[in-house]
């Protein structure tokens, strides 16, 4: 199996960037030189001594003195010849093979096998990282796997979304405008059961149109209107309030703000976000006319808006259930509405790289739900 290569190694610095094999190299130098000039100096002494004409008994001493350092050369040059075979087959050849193995495989080649012999210590070494290897490599196959699955997967959903917006719809619109084409021709004929009937099918049509509208929308987060640009988040509000005009001017409710920076993200989406939360405030409404307030700060490396609102609020123990997709509080007849709202809002803030969460802190009444989102031109604006 060949995939894309790993980067290339950092550069060693300071004494790192000398070889092994050089250290030792000019270790056994310096070592090699060292024997022969004390062998040298050695053999010196010995001549200058016997030049003097010593004593018999001297005489024997040095000629016995002379033996012994030579014995103790021989096996120091013996030690130091064995050193060096050991050094080079038996550390620096083991090292380069492994060097090479593991250059192979960070070429892309991931399934050629990591081992070498001795010692034991690299051998050891060298069975950890393959079988670390071979964990990767199953993963890795595990995850190409589900990420195909995944693709075949959306390619079925995006076919199904077509689907959804074009065929499905249509029948959708045949039941309701029938139905109701039937209740005006019909409705002197019908009585009250039988006209209930029809108000059941053409809200139960019009509910699927809305459910389905809903759903593509969910899905269309980060597949469909996925570019992001340098989004000023006040224009973005005031779309959103625009397109909830009738809405606003039916409940009398009021919507302010503070100051609203530039973002990156998608304008698209970001009028959604708002267009959402604005809309649930204003449902959720308590007895007195609805209040909206929508402000920004900066935290940290992003912008953490904020959308209060004096309704009814949401309990805390359902801080996490409300953003469900489906997940509904309240009866459909108390309060309309598909239970997609809130989910769709926090798939566009994760799909921006933000956060969205209910501000749990319980003083006084209504809901305030904040989200981060990241500046326009990065972190460090």
């Amino acid at each position: 199996m060949i995939i894309h290569p790993l980067p290339p190694p950092r550069e060693p610095t300071g004494l790192g960037r000398l070889p092994l094999a050089r250290w030792f190299l000019f270790i056994g130098a310096v070592a090699g030189t060292a024997f022969a000039a004390g062998a040298v100096t050695t053999m010196m002494m010995i001549a200058d001594t016997q030049a003097l004409s010593p004593r018999p008994e001297v005489d024997a001493q040095v000629a016995r003195l002379n033996g012994a350092l030579t014995v103790l050369f021989a096996v120091l040059l013996a030690c130091g010849v064995g050193l060096a075979f050991i050094v080079r087959y038996a550390v620096l050849k083991p090292i380069r093979q492994l060097t090479e193995q593991v250059r192979t495989v960070a070429a892309g080649d991931f399934d050629h096998a990591l081992h070498v012999d001795r010692p034991a210590e690299l051998a050891e070494l060298s069975s950890h990282v393959d079988a670390m290897r071979d964990r990767i490599v199953s993963a890795w196959r595990t995850a190409s796997d589900q990420a195909e699955e995944l693709r075949r997967s959306n390619g079925e959903l995006e076919q199904f979304a077509y689907v959804a917006s074009h065929d499905l719809q249509e029948p959708l619109r045949k039941v309701a405008s029938f139905t109701q084409m039937l209740e005006q021709r019909y409705g002197p004929q019908l009585d009250d059961r039988a006209r209930q009937y029809i108000h059941y099918a053409v809200d139960g049509a019009k509910r699927m149109q809305l459910l389905i509208n809903d759903l593509l929308d969910f899905s269309r987060v980060g597949r469909v209107t996925g570019a992001r640009t340098t989004v000023d988040s006040g224009a973005a509000l005031d779309q959103a309030l625009d397109n909830l005009s009738a809405t606003i001017e039916d409940t009398g409710a009021t919507v302010t703000r503070g100051e609203l920076p530039a973002i990156h993200g998608n304008r698209v989406q970001l009028t959604q976000l708002f267009q959402n939360l604005v809309e649930n405030a204003v449902k959720f409404r308590s007895e007195e006319p609805p209040r909206v307030h929508v402000e920004a700060r900066r935290e940290g490396e992003m912008w953490e808006f904020s959308c209060a609102d004096n309704g009814i609020g949401v309990e805390p123990k359902y801080a996490d259930r409300i953003f469900l997709i489906f997940q509904r509080l309240h009866a459909r007849d108390v309060y309309p509405g598909t239970g997609i709202g809130l989910a769709l809002c926090r798939k566009i803030v994760e799909f921006h790289g933000g956060q969205l969460w209910l501000d749990d802190t319980g003083e006084g009444r209504g809901a305030t739900f904040r989200w981060t989102l990241p500046p326009a031109g990065g972190a460090d604006e």
